[in-house]
């Protein structure tokens, strides 16, 4: 295959867009595909009604209820999920009074709100607003928060790395120095009985010890729990071109990658497109929580609600974000993206903190 150039269009994506058009971009792989620029008369995702189940979605996390908010031995509890990932919320405000290992996966929690910490088989790790966990497989672990207002945000899949940065080099986005690891902890033995949940196949069994699970005294490897802040990141951004949103990679697997928009800068380019383009991402439904800031490409919408946009249909930002995007010179949002390649689907506690008239909020 190679490009073809037909019509009233501009040759360099995302610059110096032809008055009147709005630029889309059809890919295929994410951003790494094959990929072909349209140039519409009017936004593509300015549809009036929707009848069907593929649909632009919005769910109010602050809405949510997880179990775990008023029973201490409950668990987080799924909003979205597919064969190969899930994701889920926990807004715990007691310790758990047993640990937990997850069988079938890598975790990574990122810390809404609150404070505490995470008692690992490999030390303790500290947690504040806008931490990232990264607890693999096999990992045991409990919560034990420090105040009563918590709200994690848990993503699982088989098995996540950190992404290769190519020419960038590995001190792009964030220094691996930058990683927090924990110092070997072990519990003073003590009477009692404890007990490690432990998760395969989705199912639940319990082990149950006369001493403390935690009695590791030294570790060493390059397989371990991982704890940074969203303001060690250092985002890669261009001042004349829009970067994608891989390249915000935080946290990659096969099946789901997990992205983050920190503050940075906007393009200086006068003819540089600076709020996300238009694009039906087809291989990827699109998984967006908002933590922090005002978010650039959308109006009315607060931190702890997720957006969801599914394969297929276009997506892209707000009409009103057009308006103001030029007076200012940088982001200010805090969000964490995740991508699958499977489709997500919304459990039910998900549909009921569901606005419906966010389908059609860019006809507006």
């Amino acid at each position: 295959m190679f490009p073809q150039i037909k019509g009233h269009v501009t040759k360099q994506a995302h610059v110096g867009i032809p008055p009147g058009t709005y630029e889309e971009e059809h890919a295929r792989r994410g951003f790494f595909g094959r990929t072909s620029h349209l140039y519409h008369l009017h936004p593509p995702t300015a549809w009036v009604r929707v009848e069907g189940p593929l649909r632009p979605r919005l769910i109010l996390g602050e809405r949510v209820v997880p179990a775990d908010l008023m029973d201490s031995t409950a668990a987080p509890t799924a909003l979205f999920e597919n064969d190969d990932a899930v994701v889920s919320i926990s807004r715990r405000s007691q310790a758990m009074p047993f640990y937990f290992r997850n069988g079938d996966g890598d975790e990574v929690h990122f810390v809404h709100r609150g404070l505490g910490r995470y008692e690992t088989d490999y030390g303790p790790l500290a947690y504040e607003p806008g931490d990232y966990l990264w607890i693999p497989k096999g990992t045991t672990y409990r919560v034990v928060p420090e105040v009563s207002e918590n709200f994690l945000l848990i993503v699982e899949t088989r098995e996540f790395v950190l992404p290769d940065r190519g020419l960038m080099g590995q001190h792009a986005f964030i220094d691996p120095a930058m990683l927090e690891t924990p110092d070997p902890a072990p519990h003073a033995e003590s009477d009692g009985e404890w007990e490690v949940r432990v998760r395969r196949e989705r199912q639940l069994t319990s082990f149950f010890y006369r001493f403390h699970p935690l009695d590791v005294v030294g570790w060493k490897g390059e397989l371990m729990p991982v704890r940074f802040n969203v303001r060690d990141l250092r985002p890669v951004v261009s001042a004349r071109y829009h970067m994608p949103p891989t390249v915000h990679a935080t946290f990659s697997a096969d099946p789901c990658t997990i992205c983050t928009f920190a503050p940075r800068p906007f393009e200086s380019d006068a003819e540089s497109q600076r709020l996300p383009f238009y694009h039906r991402n087809i291989d990827y439904d699109e998984l967006l929580f908002y933590h922090a800031g005002e978010f650039m490409s959308r109006h009315g919408i607060g931190p702890g609600a997720f957006t969801l946009h599914p394969q297929g249909i276009h997506h892209g930002p707000h009409p009103k974000a057009f308006e103001t995007i030029r007076q200012r010179q940088a982001t200010n949002e805090v969000a964490v993206l995740v991508e699958t390649t499977r489709p997500l689907r919304l459990s039910a506690e998900a549909e009921k903190a569901e606005d419906p008239a966010y389908a059609t909020n860019w006809a507006q």
